[in-house]
């Protein structure tokens, strides 16, 4: 009675195995199913937009970068300063014929603005052949002159330019300008004390005897001294002050802060000696009580040069 209960139980468990080994077939080969299709659907969708984005890059060069509606045919120019426009186009490095649409803006502007004389640079598409190029040129108010020795022997005098920020400049070639440098460099205030390793075109000074004079020469412009003496050089080599040269010969020593107050109090000790037919030959403003102060005799001062405008304010040009 044992042997037949174990018979019977062991042809129920082998059914059991042969149902749940048939269910798991169904579901590994649904599975299956289930994988192809999604891997079918993927490479589909890739292949897809593969397809499409060739299609959209062919579309774009044959309608847009290759499409001769779009090649430039005019260059329009303008500066605020003294370079002639056509070196502009030069540097910008663009050319009649290039593709409007596929010419890179900030490229050009970026050679442009390499320049050290160049102080900002707008670029524009104007659809469907023009490009616009707007220039604005920093404007030197002070000269700084470096001398060295070349291989030779000789002294040679390296000259730089600086700008109301303290950019420095290179000066242009004058056959790229359209008005003489001499009219403006000839008339620039030479800053004194600096050293060619401060001197990086395109770069800022950041002395502050530096831009003390800087500011003082931008204040000078607008004093009540304006007219009546020439700043010549002023020497930024010493700490805390900046001391001037004038074209009368006089010597003037600057603080670095208040400088518009350092000039009217200047007018005053300039008027005292107009009274006593003297002027100046030394005074330091950086004192502020008891200010020292050395006379000459007015009859032996030369009269100041006559105030002239700057003639890169002057210019707007438009090609």
């Amino acid at each position: 009675m044992w042997f037949r209960r174990e018979q019977k139980n062991r042809r129920l468990h082998r059914g059991h195995v042969l149902d749940v080994k048939l269910r798991s077939d169904q579901v590994r080969a649904m599975r299956t199913r289930l994988a192809a299709l999604t891997a079918g659907i993927l490479f589909g969708t890739v292949f897809g937009l593969y397809l499409l984005w060739r299609t959209g890059e062919w579309a774009l060069d044959k309608f847009v970068y290759e499409n001769s509606e779009f090649a430039l045919q005019h260059v329009e120019v303008k500066t605020d300063g003294m370079i002639a426009l056509e070196q502009l186009r030069r540097w910008s490095g663009v050319k009649l014929g290039d593709n409007l649409i596929a010419l890179d803006l900030t490229a050009v502007k970026r050679k442009l603005e390499l320049v050290s004389t160049i102080d900002s640079v707008s670029v524009e598409r104007v659809l469907p052949r023009t490009l616009k190029i707007s220039v604005t040129e920093r404007d030197p108010v002070a000269q700084v002159n470096i001398p060295s020795a070349d291989s030779s022997g000789s002294i040679a005098v390296a000259v730089f330019q600086l700008d109301a920020d303290g950019y420095v400049m290179q000066p242009l070639d004058p056959r790229l300008c359209v008005i003489p440098l001499a009219q403006v460099s000839g008339q620039l205030p030479v800053i004194t004390g600096l050293n060619v390793y401060q001197l990086q075109p395109g770069h800022r000074v950041e002395s502050p005897q530096v831009r003390a004079a800087l500011e003082l020469i931008g204040a000078f412009g607008h004093s009540p001294m304006a007219g009546l003496v020439d700043l010549r050089r002023i020497n930024a080599s010493l700490p805390g002050v900046v001391v001037v040269t004038t074209g009368q010969g006089g010597e003037i020593t600057f603080g670095l802060d208040n400088l518009e107050q350092q000039l009217r109090r200047w007018r005053e000790i300039y008027d005292l000696g107009q009274r006593m037919n003297k002027t100046v030959a030394s005074l330091n403003l950086a004192v502020s009580n008891n200010v020292p102060v050395r006379w000459m005799e007015a009859v032996v001062v030369p009269s100041a040069s006559p105030k002239t405008v700057n003639p890169a304010h002057t210019r707007r040009k438009n090609v």
